[in-house]
């Protein structure tokens, strides 16, 4: 079952881990509390980080983020030859490539993004890039899977310290007027290093070697990091706080086992021993974690955050939006390489128009969030992603090209319109002083949102025969296969048609979480 789900799926985690899907643009408007903080805070929290031009630290942030978001959709599409350059199959040790990353980075996100609130995010990010580089290098030159394994964890945690920091960075540069439209460019380098993993991972790994597809990110780490020593000469912060390393261990047991159980529920079965305990680890330390955090004095959550009905409203809806759309890249692949017979490269090439949209259309909705608000807009963005749901769930076997790609850019529109004036809309509702506590909040909401959506459209999918019927149908594409065609599309359409189904439901559950915030204080334009 593993090697049935996790071949195709190779997009299933990360990609955009990723991606890392997804860092998206930022709020046209700024609470009331947001601009006190503005007025109070030190001058290297202000609006635009001193003498640092803000158009710089966008280049150095799009530098680390295009690399953490390419090297995850190059992983994903690779996997196979990763396999077979190790002679194991495609299942057991091989799918802890994908999970090591995941797993490390949910457990760290949140813990990096206090880190980063305490002593400064230029430190935090360089960290990042040299642990995500040195992570490369000896992903490449791994000589067993298990040291490949470790690698990946290595790069996993460097993730974790760009992402939790990144979007933290571009708010601290930018005005409170100009969040949107920069955090907008930068859902657009996302999707741009979403979009091209594919086909760089497919012919690098065709003409060169898997090996190579990890070497890649080193010219772009070094590039980065030797800008980020140069020319952010923010000083070190020292905020007066203590690291609370009990609330962290927890935050860390409590993600970890979460992502981990939901990653391997479908293979090992939702009621298997392994997954039981993963599941009680992950309630009692998350459980657990308010009542510890109320009795610190400094604790590595702020759990205040969630008195504000926009931070709630944005946190939610960013989850939802996750669990119904990540589900596009995880479930297409099943049906480009196993209902229709296309070769993975294909299928990659195939899945570009929604990140591409995503691309072009992510600018515009944050630039926008920055003059009219983000209410209306998130919640149109996912109204309209859930009709994209409901439009994929229509394909069937013999859908042309076009068919595919007009309907994969109606549901990358919705996201776009949505992910930027959201994300703009949970950054702008914290203080400045806890901008890197909310990132970490932005992108393991990311992370969760996929592992769940992953979950619940494998479940279904599976439930219904799909994947069953799958595996025959690309058995008698290999000649080796028997059955009754028709009887055998059929299964597989109702599968994956009730899994988009299911999502485009959940999608419609986001437009009201986006709508309950209320209306937003419009942002004050900086000079």
């Amino acid at each position: 079952m593993v090697e049935q789900m996790l071949a195709p799926a190779i997009f299933k985690l990360k990609g955009n881990q990723q991606n890392m899907a997804h860092v998206d643009s930022q709020q046209s408007t700024a609470t009331a509390d947001d601009r006190r903080d503005a007025r109070s805070a030190p001058n290297d929290s202000a609006p635009v980080q001193g003498q640092i031009n803000k158009w710089i630290v966008f280049t150095i942030v799009a530098i680390g983020v295009f690399m953490a978001t390419l090297d995850s959709s190059i992983v994903n599409v690779s996997l196979p030859a990763i396999a077979h350059g190790f002679g194991i199959p495609l299942n057991g040790a091989i799918e802890w490539v994908v999970i090591a990353y995941l797993v490390t980075t949910a457990a760290v996100i949140l813990t990096a993004g206090r880190l980063a609130d305490m002593i400064g995010h230029r430190i935090i990010w360089a960290s990042g890039l040299v642990l995500f580089t040195l992570g490369s290098v000896f992903c490449g030159a791994a000589p067993s899977v298990g040291l490949l394994i470790a690698a990946r964890a290595l790069q996993g945690l460097g993730g974790a310290l760009l992402f939790a920091v990144s979007p933290a960075m571009l708010t601290r540069a930018f005005p409170a007027s100009e969040r949107g439209r920069a955090l907008g460019f930068n859902a657009l380098v996302v999707a741009l290093g979403t979009s091209t993993g594919p086909t760089l991972g497919g012919l690098i790994t065709e003409s060169l070697s898997w090996r190579w597809i990890f070497y890649v990110n080193v010219p772009l780490g070094v590039i980065g990091f030797i800008a980020t020593m140069g020319l952010l000469h923010t000083p070190v912060q020292h905020r007066g706080g203590h690291f609370d390393p009990l609330g962290a261990l927890l935050l860390a047991i409590g993600l970890a086992s979460l992502t981990g159980g939901l990653s391997f529920g479908q293979e090992l079965g939702w009621t298997s021993l392994p997954i039981i305990v993963l599941g009680a680890a992950a309630v009692i330390a998350l459980g657990a974690l308010p009542f510890v955090e109320q009795r610190m004095r400094y604790p590595i959550l702020n759990f205040a955050l969630f008195r504000n009905r926009v931070f709630v409203s944005a946190q939610i809806s960013l989850m939802i939006s996750f669990l119904a759309l990540f589900a596009v890249s995880f479930l297409l692949p099943f049906y480009f390489e196993q209902l229709r017979g296309f070769p993975v490269f294909k299928a990659g090439l195939l899945l570009t128009p929604l990140p591409l949209t995503i691309a072009i259309i992510a600018p515009w909705s944050g630039s926008l969030a920055d003059r009219i608000g983000t209410r209306w807009l998130a919640a149109g963005g996912l109204a309209l992603a859930s009709i994209g749901l409901v439009l994929l769930s229509r394909l069937n076997a013999q859908s042309s090209i076009l068919d595919i790609i007009w309907r994969l850019a109606v549901t990358g529109a919705g996201q776009a319109l949505f992910q930027s004036p959201n994300n703009s809309a949970l950054l702008g509702a914290a203080p400045r002083e806890q901008q890197g506590v909310a990132s970490g909040f932005l992108a393991t909401g990311r992370v969760i949102g996929q592992s769940v959506s992953v979950a619940i459209a494998g479940a279904v999918f599976t439930g219904l025969g799909a994947a069953a019927a799958g595996q025959v149908l690309a058995a008698n594409a290999a000649g080796q296969g028997g059955g009754d065609l028709a009887q055998l599309q059929h299964t597989f359409m109702l599968g994956f048609r009730t899994a988009f189904l299911v999502c485009a439901g959940i999608a419609v559950l986001g437009v009201f979480t986006s709508l309950v915030r209320g209306k937003e204080e419009r942002a004050v334009t900086a000079a």
